[in-house]
């Protein structure tokens, strides 16, 4: 008798990573600017999993063709969500089994979504008592390192591929757009800040690289505080964050991301999560401020489907008190990004490394 094969047509590894890059691009007037302004927002949650499916993807192949990933080899990577999807992709992009650390932060529908695309998800129970949720995650990433031989990690934080990954999302902009004035980030390891915004500057050399960060995040030198919002923002020092890059950074707290989400969805059947409010409000604020014809381009990092529970959810935005108010007109402003502990959106134009204000350093589970 011959042995039972699987029959089932499996989908050839050019077809699954065809499905990713070449997203649309939507112009936001009103209401978040006055008519006749606004900006452009790239949609990366066109992509099957959002903006992280680039890195994912590029990080492995490049990881196999230095060797540092064996055919077969597991991933093993800490995430908040979105690269856990990019990285379930290239999984099974390159036939890798993959294993997610995570925190119970993360979504229970993420969860479940990311065990039917193969993926084994463990989850860290207590945060690290200086590095919170994620330094946690990066010391289980390193205990399941020694358990799995040959397995290997992305380093999403620090590996130089997660920037080099953006290079056609640069390359994308500028074909839509035909010039940019302005970029719009958030920030959370720094890649696609980092990527992008170097290809564009390089093509535009007197653009302008904003940064969205969230309240209580260490990225700008800011105190590390427990954070609603996943998805940007951080509690320890990614070294891909190009501090260099950005002429300024803005903080947004949850309740000011959730207004704008909201009325994004409402106006422009075109929303996200955290990261995508959060960055419309500035990149509607700058549309507001700036010339009529400065070419503004927001990064919107992903859909709104994982957020049905929370950004989209009135008992949890209601109990978590997002729902009370519309945020500020115009942002708060600092002369350096440890003058005070922001608390809602406000703006800095002094941009520095944080490892380097005052001459101080960074424990080292922090760097």
């Amino acid at each position: 008798m011959q042995p039972l094969i699987n029959t089932t047509p499996q989908p050839a590894q050019s077809e699954l990573s065809s499905l990713v890059g070449n997203t649309p691009l939507l112009r936001v007037s009103e209401p978040l600017t006055p008519a006749g302004r606004g900006f452009w927002a790239k949609l990366e949650g066109f992509n099957p999993g959002g903006i992280k499916d680039r890195p994912g993807l590029f990080m492995v192949e490049r990881a196999r063709a230095r060797g540092d990933l064996r055919p077969g080899g597991r991933i093993i990577e800490s995430t908040s969500g979105t690269l856990g999807l990019g990285l379930a992709l290239a999984g099974m992009v390159y036939g890798h089994p993959v294993t997610l650390v995570t925190d119970p932060g993360l979504e229970p529908s993420m969860i479940r979504l990311l065990g039917v695309y193969g993926a084994q998800v463990d989850i860290v129970t207590d945060p690290h008592p200086t590095g919170g949720w994620q330094q946690a995650r990066r010391d289980r990433v390193t205990e399941l390192l020694d358990t799995h031989p040959g397995s290997w990690c992305p380093d999403q934080y620090g590996n130089p591929d997660n920037t080099t990954a953006y290079t056609p999302l640069a390359l994308e902009l500028a074909s839509q757009m035909g010039h940019v004035d302005v970029l719009v980030c958030s920030v959370g390891t720094g890649g696609h800040s980092a990527g992008v915004g170097r290809v564009l500057r390089q093509l535009y050399p007197d653009i302008r690289v904003v940064g969205v960060d969230t309240i209580g995040s260490t990225i700008f030198g800011q105190p590390a505080r427990p954070r609603l919002m996943r998805g940007l923002g951080s509690s320890i020092y990614p070294r891909n964050v190009a501090y260099e890059n950005f002429t300024e950074v803005h903080w947004v707290n949850p309740a000011e991301a959730v207004w704008t989400c909201r009325r994004l969805a409402a106006s422009h059947y075109a929303t996200g999560g955290w990261s995508v409010g959060a960055v419309a409000l500035v990149a509607g604020w700058l549309a507001r401020t700036m010339p009529a014809e400065a070419r503004i381009a927001a990064v919107f990092p992903d859909g709104p489907q994982r957020y049905l529970g929370t950004v989209y959810d009135d008992e949890y935005c209601a109990e978590h008190g997002l729902l009370d108010a519309d945020p500020p007109v115009e942002p708060d402003v600092v002369g350096r990004p440890d003058e005070k502990e922001v608390v809602r959106w406000t703006r800095c134009t002094d941009v520095v490394d944080p490892l380097t204000l005052d001459g101080s350093t960074a424990p080292e589970e922090a760097r």
